[in-house]
């Protein structure tokens, strides 16, 4: 017989500011765990050596994670154009990149400017796209990496923040299915240069920001329904997108 003092199942959208180092899974783990083992996914990973925006999707909400995937999203990257990695960031191993010219600022503004709009993308391959149904990145540490056919996807915008030899800091406001690691490997090629991600932060998916999230290590022992955005929220945000 169930008791009358058990708690009423949580349901409702958790946003986490995921610090470097966690999979996006293991702050899954950690969040289920803390909803007392309640249905828990999130709406997009983020690599494990990538910060920020982790929409998590608790009871019922998990339903609704997938429209908040389908929102665009907003990441900031330092690229750093004298070296290259198998990984496209730090995870890999490094190695420098011959350059005979540093670019310019106005080359690299310009560059980047050819990644607005629609483009063409490969994805990394060490990335979780299925090829023949297994993850491109088992393949890729097996030493097979393979060739991921490129694919369309949308830039709405593109910026370059800063930018001092051999560091370009970049935010990119982009539709689903855009890797950073990409663009850091594409904008080197474009440039004659190398290319990986230093650091990547997701600061917005669709509705939601990084300014409304708490951070991993400051989610409660015990979430409570106070601690989500209720269903109601989550629908109104999702509409409002």
């Amino acid at each position: 017989m169930a008791h009358a003092h058990h708690a009423p199942s949580l349901a409702g959208f958790l946003l986490i500011d995921k610090p470097e180092g966690p999979s996006s899974m293991q702050a899954v783990a950690r969040v289920r765990h803390r909803a007392g083992r309640t249905k828990t996914g999130h709406a997009g990973t983020l690599d494990p050596l990538a910060s920020g925006l982790l929409v998590l999707g608790i009871g019922k909400a998990t339903k609704m994670l997938q429209r908040a995937m389908d929102g665009s999203k907003v990441y900031e990257t330092d690229i750093d154009l004298h070296c290259t990695s198998a990984t496209l960031d730090r995870e890999g191993d490094e190695a420098p990149v011959h350059v005979d010219r540093e670019p310019s600022l106005e080359e690299v503004e310009s560059a980047l400017q050819a990644f607005k709009g629609e483009i063409e993308q490969a994805p990394p391959a060490f990335s979780a796209m299925k090829v023949d149904g297994r993850r491109a990145y088992a393949l890729a540490r097996k030493g097979a990496p393979p060739q991921l056919p490129p694919r369309p996807v949308m830039v709405h915008d593109i910026a370059l923040l800063n930018y001092t030899w051999p560091l370009a800091k970049v935010r990119i406001h982009s539709g689903k299915g855009f890797y950073v690691r990409s663009l850091a490997r594409d904008l080197g090629a474009a440039l004659q240069v190398g290319g990986l991600c230093r650091t990547i932060r997701r600061l917005a998916v669709g509705p939601f920001s990084i300014d409304q999230a708490i951070r991993l290590e400051d989610v409660p022992d015990e979430i409570s329904q106070d601690d989500l955005l209720s269903l109601e929220q989550v629908q109104s945000l999702l509409a409002g997108n």
